[in-house]
């Protein structure tokens, strides 16, 4: 990266600081580019052109938080700072995590009609990218009604995101009553214990030992051991380019037990890759 040149002390700034303060910060092309390749080396995320306002809105904020009037500033202690804090919470800001409760239902019917009758032993999934929860929940409770009580209480659901923001709602289980409006009601009420009046809902012990939320760079390396019987990586490629979709394609298939279904969202696919995957339907694979 480019070398960051610091005004010299008791020079004047090129813009008042309070008005960069209240996110008035101008993003140049170069802040651009070092954000952009920052996020690519680290957790392989591909930031498109475009999207230049979205990150200066979302890292106006951190500036804020800082007390650094300016970008310059910003990417200097951001490349600086030893404890890598300030990264973290820079991927955090730049990282979307959209997802919701039984989000392309047919999933769950392949889950439940196909993975979990093929499965041997103590069943094993991963939901890569699970940012707030919702999917390792929904996995969840589609066990704990496929399987009897003993097969059950051997399953583990891994759940990873590389967003501590998310991560930590999710491990919370708390969610408003708008937000699981997808999950049946008789699921509702089983698995879920109400919170101010039904406002809000907590996922209950059922829920919760069945499933272990971990911080996981997609692009690290990775601590676990297969084989898993799933592994859903849904809507998370699409924000890769293809080298880095090739890989993790790769990786993911040696995690996987033979027979083991890889899941990835509806607007992606595995066309364009080098793989050995057996085509099952649209976005849902085996090994």
């Amino acid at each position: 990266m480019p070398p960051i040149t610091l005004p010299a002390p008791g020079a004047a700034p090129a813009r008042p600081a309070a008005a960069a303060l209240l996110g008035e910060a101008p993003l140049t092309a170069e802040h651009f580019e070092r954000i952009a390749t920052m996020l690519h080396e680290h957790a392989g995320i591909r930031l498109r052109e475009g999207k230049e306002g979205l990150v200066r809105a979302r890292l106006a904020k951190r500036l804020r938080a800082l007390g650094l009037g300016d970008f310059d500033r910003y990417l200097a202690h951001v490349e600086s700072e030893r404890s890598r804090a300030e990264f973290t919470e820079m991927v955090d800001a730049l990282t979307t995590n959209k997802t919701s409760f039984f989000r392309e239902h047919s999933h769950f019917d392949v889950l439940r009609e196909q993975v979990l009758p093929a499965s041997q032993g103590a069943l094993r999934l991963w939901s890569a990218g699970c940012s707030s929860g919702e999917e390792a929940y929904t996995m969840a409770m589609v066990l704990h009604e496929s399987l009897d009580s003993a097969s059950a209480s051997r399953a583990r659901i891994l759940a990873t995101d590389i967003s501590h923001r998310v991560l930590a709602v999710a491990k919370a289980g708390r969610y408003s009553a708008e937000t699981l409006a997808d999950v049946p009601k008789a699921l509702l009420q089983k698995y879920w214990r109400p919170l101010d009046g039904g406002a809000r809902y907590e996922a209950g012990p059922a829920l919760r030992q069945l499933v272990q939320f971990g911080r996981l760079n997609l692009m690290a390396q990775w601590p676990m051991r297969g084989p898993f019987d799933a592994i859903f990586c849904r809507n998370v490629m699409i924000y890769f380019d293809k080298s880095t979709q090739q890989q993790l394609v790769e990786r993911y298939r040696q995690l996987l037990r033979p027979g083991g279904y890889l899941f990835v969202g509806h607007s992606e696919s595995l066309t364009g890759l080098s793989h050995q995957y057996r085509y099952i339907q649209p976005a849902v694979y085996a090994r």
